[in-house]
């Protein structure tokens, strides 16, 4: 098997003048190119703060995190953080750049030549189902909430990143646009390729959307499996999670 493009060597994350036990606690993890890693828990069990580390938005306090078989610690932080893409809840989106701006804002930064950004602007704004034309002067008060989410995206993917990050990126809209979006994103997933960590505590959302599936509980990683996998698994708190969703024991969504 190929080196893992993300690794996690026994990680632990403390922040010692605010709780004497750790966030993150003997973290060991290979994600390799092309998966699509769900990190499942109940809040405060560490996924976003894992998602962090990759980025380097957080610091280990021990262990390493490798991403591209180097530890972040070697990166430059800043060409490492615009080499992965990073999708939040609530998008963020710069209000007061248009959407093309907001798009094509890592390009402008890394100097691509003015044609090339315009190519990829419309090309990703057409990935997520919205008219670059259209949008291109909108500014984000002027979308609504799954639109924003879609520009938010785009804008993720506009310097064709390796990795994608996601953090609950569809849990603040509403049933209908969230399931709009996460058959789209089932269908960028396909057409892209990419290497994507996203975060959610929705057992449904992780069960459609992940190729593997890690469940974490007051900093550990204390299951992991693909789907099938994981809904046949006998821990208490992946039965907690299938049971709060209204799956039975070996039933996908």
């Amino acid at each position: 098997m190929s080196h893992p493009i993300i690794e996690f060597r026994q990680v632990e994350y403390q922040i010692s003048s605010i709780s004497p036990q750790p966030i993150l606690s003997g973290i060991s993890l290979e994600i390799h190119r092309g998966e699509t890693i769900a990190l499942l828990g109940r809040s405060g069990s560490g996924k976003t703060t894992l998602l962090k580390l990759i980025n380097g938005l957080r610091r280990v306090s021990s262990g390493a995190v490798l991403v591209e078989e180097r530890d972040i610690r070697h990166w430059d932080i800043i060409r490492l953080r615009r080499g992965i893409g990073y999708v939040i809840q609530e998008t963020g989106l710069f209000p007061h750049l248009t959407v093309r701006e907001n798009v094509c804002l890592i390009p402008e930064l890394e100097k691509w030549p003015a044609e090339r950004i315009s190519s990829r602007y419309a090309e990703v704004l057409q990935s997520v189902g919205l008219s670059p034309a259209l949008y291109s002067q909108r500014f984000p008060r002027e979308l609504s909430g799954g639109q924003r989410q879609r520009v938010g995206v785009a804008r993720a993917l506009a310097a064709d990143p390796e990795i994608l990050l996601m953090d609950e990126p569809f849990g603040a809209l509403d049933p209908v646009t969230r399931a709009e979006l996460q058959r789209e994103f089932l269908t960028l997933r396909q057409n892209l390729a990419k290497t994507v960590v996203f975060v959610t505590h929705d057992v449904r959302e992780a069960l459609l959307l992940g190729t593997r599936i890690i469940l974490l509980d007051s900093g550990h990683i204390i299951a992991e499996g693909t789907a099938q996998e994981f809904v046949k698994l006998d821990h208490p708190v992946a039965r907690e999670f299938l049971a709060a969703a209204e799956l039975s024991t070996g039933a996908l969504p």
